[in-house]
């Protein structure tokens, strides 16, 4: 395994789950760590972006210090071991009210979030990456700087808001055209809806649950983004 494969697969396994876990170095427990499950979406460089209450435990352990990592592993493995699983190790940043971009992005991922801030202090944290531990399965085990690792979406915010308000307008048979191909499972009561398209692939929303598909190759442009879903639409 190669190291741009290995960035790869570490990235896709982050892309293709939707939640996570937390870990933030508690102040009530001095100096051991804490645990929690937290959702996440990807902002456009790439980096987790977490929606979190000011009464919350991990906010608490966070506004004393910042360093926190993210453990995401790979779900619908029976073996545990064999599953793959990716550490990011970074710092968690409040996002301030301008970063509309990622503010929405989650949004469109989490729409039911939008009403958190109706009962407590929610906001929006950053993780910004300083190392990658990844291990693909057995023996499959590496660390991973940044640099190798982080993609950002080659999109612009209005851009991807255009594919996939003109997806989830004019090709929902399409969409579930793709969710056939990929096993993922929906219902006329739950059908999919695309969320969010990077370089490497897109995700699907059926009712809460992110699905992750790939592209083949990997796309830079609309045009290219088009052509491959056509060619995925016609398998």
């Amino acid at each position: 395994m190669n190291k741009i494969s290995k960035a790869n697969l570490a990235r896709n396994l982050l892309l293709s789950e939707y939640q996570g876990i937390l870990s933030t170095i508690s102040v009530d427990v001095e100096g051991y760590p804490f645990g929690s499950v937290v959702p996440y979406c990807l902002s456009k460089e790439g980096k987790p972006v977490i929606l979190i209450s000011t009464i919350a435990q991990h906010t608490k352990n966070i506004l004393s210090d910042s360093k926190v990592s993210l453990t995401v592993t790979e779900s619908g493995i029976e073996d545990g071991q064999a599953a793959g699983r990716i550490t990011f190790i970074g710092d968690a940043v409040k996002l301030g009210v301008d970063d509309t971009e990622s503010i929405e992005r989650y949004y469109q991922y989490f729409p039911q979030s939008m009403d958190y801030h109706k009962t407590h202090n929610f906001y929006f944290y950053q993780i910004n990456l300083v190392r990658i531990r990844f291990i693909g399965g057995f023996g499959e085990i590496y660390w991973l700087e940044k640099e190798s690792f982080l993609l950002a979406n080659p999109f612009s915010f209005d851009e991807e808001k255009s594919m996939i308000e003109h997806m989830n307008a004019d090709h929902i048979e399409s969409m579930k055209h793709y969710c056939q191909l990929s096993d993922i499972n929906y219902s006329e009561e739950k059908l999919p809806v695309m969320v969010g398209i990077d370089s490497e692939g897109f995700n699907l929303r059926v009712g809460k649950r992110i699905n992750r598909i790939n592209f083949e190759e990997s796309v830079t442009t609309a045009m290219e983004v088009r052509k491959a879903m056509v060619a995925m639409a016609k398998k």
